[in-house]
């Protein structure tokens, strides 16, 4: 594992908030053949990154046969856009670092536990396809995943079943006009969204089986390919469920999938 930086410079980072720079911990196969990339968003509800979320999942991937990295986005007092410009920066990087990597440039898909499921859900609908004038090399690549993998994820800030804690630490308590509804998901999806695999216990009592749901139904409205799969039980959080024997085949269900996909 090695850390790399997103930029020189973060734009809006401050030092004295206490936080580390926005960063990808690199967990990458080096067997001489290119694999497909998946970017690690851990969940903390906007306001902190938890750990079970962070390196055992890039250490599962890579025994799935799958590169991975692990971002370090930043969580509150840092408000929207932070995080997703953290985001967007890392799908950008991977692309921009393909090659050198042993990196699929086309095979770059993001995985996201409950906030951090928001976050790959929002960038999986407001991805951009790069600005190709920019100075930066990076800021040219596009910031679309190829894939993406929500994991007991927040979707929606405006239901009655949101996580009022993650939109809360996201947008603060008097959001501007209008930022709730633009930052759920399941309203902005599109026909370009990536194909996206899901995944809930339908009791979590913490982020609602709904946000999965309407996810869900917003995909299939627009043709997105998915794979979703609600198990019956379960607490909030599980990460890789290893110590439960039923939610824990989302592992080999997810890994299938991607395969499926060429990653």
């Amino acid at each position: 594992m090695r850390r790399i930086e997103l930029w020189k410079s973060a734009p809006g980072f401050d030092s004295a908030v206490g936080q580390e720079s926005p960063g990808l911990n690199l967990f990458l196969l080096d067997d001489g053949q290119p694999h497909g990339m998946v970017v690690v968003f851990p969940g903390g509800g906007y306001n902190h990154l938890a750990a079970h979320e962070r390196e055992p999942v890039a250490e599962w991937l890579n025994a799935a046969g799958f590169s991975a990295c692990v971002l370090n986005y930043r969580v509150a007092p840092y408000r929207h856009p932070a995080p997703f410009m953290d985001a967007a920066r890392a799908v950008r990087t991977v692309r921009t670092h393909a090659a050198e990597w042993g990196v699929k440039a086309d095979k770059i898909g993001v995985l996201g536990f409950s906030a951090g499921g928001h976050l790959a859900a929002t960038l999986s609908t407001r991805f951009d396809a790069g600005d190709p004038a920019a100075a930066d090399p990076v800021e040219r690549a596009s910031s679309r995943p190829d894939a993406a993998v929500l994991c007991y994820a927040v979707i929606s800030f405006t239901r009655p079943f949101s996580h009022a804690g993650s939109g809360q630490s996201l947008v603060g308590e008097n959001p501007a006009p209008g930022l709730k509804e633009s930052l759920s998901a399941e309203t902005r999806v599109t026909p370009d969204t990536p194909p996206c695999f899901l995944w809930h216990t339908a009791d979590d009592a913490s982020v609602p089986v709904q946000n999965c749901l309407v996810f869900a139904e917003a995909l299939r409205d627009h043709d997105v390919p998915f794979e979703l799969h609600v198990f019956p039980h379960g607490q909030h959080g599980l990460g890789l469920a290893n110590d439960d024997p039923t939610v824990s085949q989302w592992k080999a269900l997810c890994a299938t999938w991607l395969q499926g996909l060429g990653f």
